[in-house]
Parts: structure tokens; sequence; C-alpha cells
């Protein structure tokens, strides 16, 4: 079969397509045709060698995939690498039969966005209907999902996106206010915008945003960590988190793959959500599997709306 494989750690040419050996059936796994495999954050950092779980050269990335079994049935699931490739092996408790009334577009991006999405506010940062909430990259995979997601629990909304289209997307998700990250004095920004400080912020950037971040937050509000797309992971200042109470909160979705609840709780939820108009998962765009290290720049240059994928097929 065909899969992308990793030999070195690097940028987006280090994605190159071979033939590795065919998946044989594996106990408690469904053995997937794969015809589509999400590209998150979380390969950058397999393929930059700054990911949260070590990364063993060879390395197949991708930890998110659609695909049918042998016998028809279409299924979503987390791997922990594998995914770039025409057939992955997916745990039986992170996988989920995707319903005949969801469409490959609307369901690849549920699986780790929309999860994480859904955990993030929900478990995490326990969102009520009364909170104020700040969340980043709103034009991206999580983040158009979160905005979706915490507007409909009733939330006042603060969102950040770094281009008029996206910031323009924003508010057609429901964000009531929408800031250029960039700006400067940002934490005022959303102070002004937001009548005062938020109850809970989502940080996934790191870097000089954080602290913009922390100084927008409420006394004993929530600060919910989920990442560093900035590439480097930034020390918190413990003064500031100590003199505002600040609870911090990060998130790892792996840390969820052994409950037994938790992902078929989410997963249920956002099927729903989707089916009845609540939610609507955004496609990027599509690539080839020869195409990775394009879709990887275009991530990395965060000019794409939405959900980006690899279709293996092709």
């Amino acid at each position: 079969m065909r899969a992308v494989v990793m030999k070195e750690f690097g940028g987006p040419e280090v994605l190159r397509v071979e033939e590795v050996a065919d998946l044989e059936p594996r106990p408690g796994h469904h053995l997937l045709r794969v015809t589509r495999a999400g590209i998150n954050y979380a390969d950058v950092h397999a393929r930059t060698d700054s990911y949260l779980a070590p990364v063993t050269l060879p390395h197949t990335p991708g930890n998110e995939v659609l695909g049918t079994t042998p016998d028809g049935r279409r299924y979503i699931g987390l791997t922990r690498g594998g995914g770039y490739a025409e057939h992955a092996h997916v745990h039986r408790r992170t996988a989920w039969e995707v319903p005949d009334d969801i469409t490959d577009d609307q369901a690849i991006p549920l699986a780790l966005q929309g999860q994480t999405a859904w955990h993030l506010l929900h478990t995490t940062a326990q969102l009520r209907p009364h909170h104020s909430i700040l969340i980043p990259a709103a034009g991206g995979g999580v983040g158009s999902l979160a905005v979706q997601l915490a507007k409909h629990t009733g939330a006042r909304v603060i969102a950040l996106a770094s281009t008029e289209t996206k910031r323009r997307l924003a508010r057609e998700l429901g964000a009531d206010t929408v800031l250029d990250p960039t700006t400067d004095h940002l934490a005022e920004q959303i102070l002004d915008t937001a009548g005062g400080p938020v109850d809970i912020a989502l940080e996934m950037t790191a870097g000089p945003l954080l602290n913009e971040t922390l100084n927008a937050l409420a006394p004993r509000g929530t600060l919910v960590l989920y990442g560093y797309a900035s590439g480097t992971p930034t020390d918190l200042p413990a003064r500031t988190l100590m003199t505002k109470g600040i609870n911090v909160a990060p998130f790892w979705l792996p840390h969820l793959y052994s409950d037994r609840d938790a992902l078929p709780t989410s997963i249920t939820a956002l099927y729903k959500a989707v089916r009845d108009g609540t939610l609507t998962p955004l496609t990027g765009g599509t690539y080839p599997l020869t195409q990775a290290p394009e879709a990887h720049h275009t991530l990395t240059s965060r000019t794409h709306l939405g959900k980006l994928s690899l279709d293996p097929t092709r």
C-alpha cells in the first residue's frame, strides 16, 4: 500500500509517499480503507519532533481517519499515527460508525477536532450560558467548531481570527465579537468589546498571545491550554496566575482514549448537532496523498478555512 513516510524530522518536504507492507487484520481493531486522513497541528508537531508524545522514525503521521471496513461500513477513528496511508488500523474503542445521513466531509472533522472542541468547552472549561469565552483561531478546524458549540450553549463568544475573511466567517458562525489577534493592546480591546474580563479563555498559540489572554481573563477565570501552534511552549507567569487566582486547565485528547464514556458521549452529541443544523463542519480542502507537503504548508501558513484532509485514494 502507499503511505506517507517520514525518515527525518523537518519541513513539509520530509513527507514522502512510499510503498510499504500491506496491513494485516489486528485483534481489537478495525482495518479501514482510508478515504480521508485528517490533517492537524499534532501532525506538524510530529513532523518537527515537538509533539507531546515521542515520535520514532520512520514514521507515518496522521491521528484522524475516515474509511470503510471490508464489509462496507464507514467509520471515523483516532489513531496514534499511521493515518496518512491507504489503510489504517483503528482501535474499536476509538472508532465510531458514521450514520448514513452524515457525509464524509461532515464526519472527518469530528473525530479529533470536533471532539477536542466539545471537551474543551464541556469537560474542561465547564462552559455555562452565563459565561463569556475567548476562542482563538476561530477560522480553523477546532476554533470554527468551538465558536458554534459555545454559541449553542448560550455563552458570549469573543473570537480571534487573523484575516478579515476569517473574522467574517467567525461572525457568521455566531461569534458576538471578533478581533485581530495581531493588533496592539489586544487585552484592552478584549476588555472593551466584551464589556469586561472574560470568564474562560482557550489558548493554543503560546508566545505573546498567551500573556494578552491572561490579561483579559477575569479573576478566578479559567485558562484552557490545548496547544502551542507557535512551536515553542511558553512558561506561565506564576505571579499573574496567583494574583488573579486563575485556574489553569490543560487538555490533550489522548488522555480520554481509555475512557469508556467520554468519547462516545461527545461523538453522539456532535452527530446530533450536525444532524439538527446547529453545527456546520467546514471543509478547507482535500489533497491527494502525494500533496501532503502542500497541505502542511497550507496549514502552517494559516490561509485556509476549516478542515484540511488528505484523500489516499487519489
